[in-house]
């Protein structure tokens, strides 16, 4: 029984009575399908009066919090997940719609207008018909009635007030209402990718030149970047994606006030984010039934985190698995028929474009022979407690201006794929989630467009594979890759997008199964939708294990979702065992590396020293030794997600990045940041490294966007490199888990309640739910609970039944 506040709802009907309606014809889980009803009803106090809803729908939350909802009809499934939504994460809700359609300084004040015009620079503008349309036929009515149902929790909330979360009380103001345009005109919260990128290189650039790129990101296939013509790397100011980062970045408050993540914090964001998923087909598993499993890599720090789990069914429509709380539907789980995961193809969807403006009237900038005039929009932004303040937005013909430097006669702006209709973040789900076998699902997926994402699928006759889900740009103009900057004088143009059927896609593999790890794996012959892709290590190590694998178990799918074993280590140790030094510190060090199994468990010492090595040491000094001083200081401080291939490479081949006698220049580098390593742990952890230990140092704590309640703070395994995932901020001790996955699931294909999952601390966002962190301890040692699909099975693990009446 759930400890949140009763929420009977008297409305003309008691409890006795809606249990007596229920008797009469509410379906059970079974019966939505059409098939025999079972006994059945509601907790008492768990009886909703629902306006909008023409059938009552019943919900089963499990013990581990997952919401079972039955409907009669889907437009009823939908508004009851937007109720139940805003039941368990209103504030999450709230906040993501106030960020993305630029609305705080209503509630919050004059300080929030800068924040409030920036996301407003990238909401959709164009037509509200394609719009709908690109979706597929179900999005209208999905959009329609899942904001009915949150506007149907927050007028019962205005009759109900001491149910209203707490973190309104605190700021001080009321839950919105939704229209259904507002799930699919905001865009930023998407995966842009690489457009910090793009502005980093151009820096780098400026100050060493092509070397400095080199040094940077590894690009696949490989290239070397061309300065466009036009293009003056020395005049791109450091603050250009400033009103970018305002737009995108997730909202985390101090006492009450909005702290903006810095853009070097927001560029990890947009680079780092991953996921693995890997489908195992019927002939290499252990009972014969293919397996998927998923974990996407977000932001894992926020409270609650940004997934959901939950279970929609009725006629024609039956899904479990996780999405993104403020969007009708799922992106990973299954259907009965097809499971389905994703990891983030970083497609590159964004490019920033300069231009030169009319020194005469900077309101016009040069666009081939002539001038064109820049689009003025002005809106009225609310303001709480003050006079309304106008916004003027300004576009060029390719996308929102975020700076203008008036000394140079510059503009900038910003190009993105998110101007096109179709492309709300993960809502292109909705195509495949009556799929029912695996054509099918491929065929719907060719209308995903963002963000870019790798999709890997399985269904239950046994096939697996693999289809890209991207809105990939056709670039034209001599040199223009993605990679810099680009004058926006016409010379450098999208020329439509490529047809999904130009991307490679995977079917039945040979090897019997299919992996995916955001690594490059575009194969010769088809269009390359970027150059910037994440090391293979995660992927490596999961095709590794699979690879040796005769016949996968679940337990064995569920232990290699948290192996710890580092692709870095393996790569870099080598270089390392066979040293000697005769300085004492130095000594140490080497011994305890020669130890180092290169497994990040949180009770290594050797990890301890080797990712404080390889990432506060080694990486700044190998940076000092290829660049300039000032290059070389701009590149570790921009590279948060270290590229340590490139390090690995000049390890390699040290004559060619060293110079002559480089195999002496490469280990004179190694020992000289070993000894400075081992003090740093050594003043952290002790004198005595038999007694070091990597979770010690590597730390995991959920913060709520207010600051209070926190979770944890938990000590970690893994890193960037491994299959469990962790990235890590490790320029301030302790280093902070920041980006990881939340969401895991395992899935037996067709035996259904066998599959596990976790949704980290807690499936909801209410503090005063049993539920808020409930799932952490499970979460922070890798555990797991059943994804329960079938009715027998989840009623004997109900937690709380609610009932959800039609007001009539």
């Amino acid at each position: 029984m759930s400890t949140r506040p009763s929420r009977r709802v008297v409305l003309g009907s008691s409890v006795a009575g809606a249990a007596a309606a229920l008797a009469g014809g509410v379906p059970s889980a079974t019966a939505a399908a059409g098939e025999a009803d079972t006994r059945w009803e509601p907790d008492e106090g768990q009886t909703y009066s629902v306006p909008g809803l023409r059938r009552p729908v019943r919900m089963t939350v499990d013990r581990w919090g997952v919401p079972h909802i039955y409907a009669r009809t889907v437009g009823d499934l939908f508004l009851a997940q937007g109720f139940n939504i805003a039941r368990e994460r209103l504030f999450q809700i709230d906040t993501w719609r106030r960020r993305g359609l630029g609305r705080f300084s209503e509630v919050l004040g004059p300080s929030y207008v800068e924040q409030d015009r920036a996301a407003r620079l990238f909401l959709y503008r164009g037509d509200m018909a394609d719009e709908w349309a690109s979706y597929g036929p179900l999005a209208r009515e999905a959009a329609t009635r899942f904001a009915a149902g949150i506007n149907a929790y927050v007028d019962w909330l205005g009759d109900h007030p001491d149910a209203l979360p707490v973190e309104f009380r605190k700021l001080g103001y009321q839950p919105a209402r939704w229209e259904p345009e507002d799930v699919v005109l905001i865009r930023s919260h998407g995966i842009g990718n690489n457009l910090g990128s793009e502005v980093a290189r151009a820096r780098l650039m400026h100050l060493a030149g092509a070397q400095a790129s080199a040094c940077f990101r590894k690009l696949e296939p490989a290239r070397t970047p061309t300065v466009p013509d036009g293009l003056e790397l020395g005049l791109i100011p450091a603050d250009v994606t400033r009103v970018y980062s305002l737009a995108t970045a997730p909202m985390i408050f101090t006492n009450g006030t909005l702290r903006r993540l810095s853009d070097d914090t927001h560029l990890l964001r947009e680079t780092t984010t991953g996921s693995n998923a890997w489908a195992v087909a019927p002939s290499r598993t252990e009972t014969g039934r293919p397996i998927l499993a998923g974990d996407p890599h977000r932001e894992n720090y926020g409270l609650p985190a940004n997934r959901y789990i939950v279970h929609l069914s009725a006629p024609g429509l039956d899904i479990i698995g996780a999405g993104e709380p403020w969007n009708p539907g799922i992106s990973m789980g299954h259907n009965g028929h097809v499971a389905f995961g994703l990891t983030n193809l970083p497609a590159d969807q964004a490019d920033l474009y300069v231009y030169d403006l009319d020194p005469a009237d900077h309101s016009r900038y040069r666009y081939r022979d002539g001038w064109e005039t820049l689009t003025t929009v002005t809106e009225e932004i609310a303001v709480e407690g003050g006079e309304p303040r106008a916004a003027e937005l300004q576009f060029t013909r390719h996308g929102p201006v975020v700076k203008i430097d008036e000394q140079h006669h510059k503009a900038y702006a910003v190009r993105t794929v998110w101007t096109e209709p179709g492309t709300s973040p993960y809502l292109g789900s909705l195509n495949f989630l009556r799929a029912r076998d695996s054509r099918q699902f491929v065929r719907a997926a060719d209308v995903w467009r963002t963000p870019g994402s790798n999709l890997v699928y399985a269904d239950t006759s046994g096939d697996i594979g693999w289809v890209p889900g991207a809105l990939v740009p056709r670039r034209t103009g001599k040199g223009y890759d993605g990679l810099l900057p680009v004058p926006g004088d016409g010379r450098f143009e999208w020329d439509g997008f490529h047809d999904p059927a130009d991307l490679p896609r995977v079917h039945n593999p040979r090897a019997g199964f299919f992996v995916s790890a955001n690594e490059f794996n575009f194969p010769p012959g088809h269009p390359i939708p970027a150059h910037e892709w994440q090391p293979a290590y995660r992927k490596d190590r999961i095709h590794e294990v699979l690879a040796r694998q005769r016949r996968t178990s679940l337990a064995d799918t569920l232990a290699l979702q948290n192996d710890e074993r580092s692709g870095v280590a393996r790569q870099f140790l080598p270089y390392v065992t066979r040293l000697s030094s005769s300085d004492a510190t130095t000594a140490k060090a080497l011994r305890l590396l020669a130890g180092y199994d290169g497994v990040t468990h949180k009770d290594s010492a050797g990890a301890a020293l080797f990712e404080t090595w390889m990432m506060r040491f080694l990486y700044p000094a190998w940076a000092q030794l290829l660049l300039p001083k000032q290059a070389a200081d701009q590149l570790v401080g921009v590279s948060i997600d270290l590229d340590l291939r490139i390090v690995h490479d000049s390890f390699v081949r040290p004559d060619d990045w060293f110079g002559t006698d480089g195999a002496r220049r490469r280990d004179e580098l190694i020992l000289g940041t070993l000894a400075k390593a081992y003090t740093e742990v050594a003043s952290k952890l002790g004198a005595d490294d038999s007694r070091w230990r990597w979770g010690a140092m590597h730390l995991h704590m959920f913060v709520h966007p207010l600051g209070s309640p926190m979770v944890g703070p938990v000590e970690r395994g893994g890193t960037f490199a491994t299959v469990r995932s962790s990235y890590y901020y490790y320029r301030a001790y302790p280093y902070s888990e920041v980006l990881g996955p939340t969401f895991k699931m395992a899935l037996d294909v067709g035996e259904w309640d066998n599959s596990r999952a976790v949704n980290a601390p807690g499936q909801s966002g209410d503090e005063r739910s049993e539920h808020f962190t409930d799932l952490h301890d499970e979460w922070s040692t890798g555990g797991s609970f059943p994804l329960l699909y079938t009715e027998e099975a989840i009623e004997r693990n109900a937690g709380t039944r609610l009932l959800l009446q039609p007001r009539h």
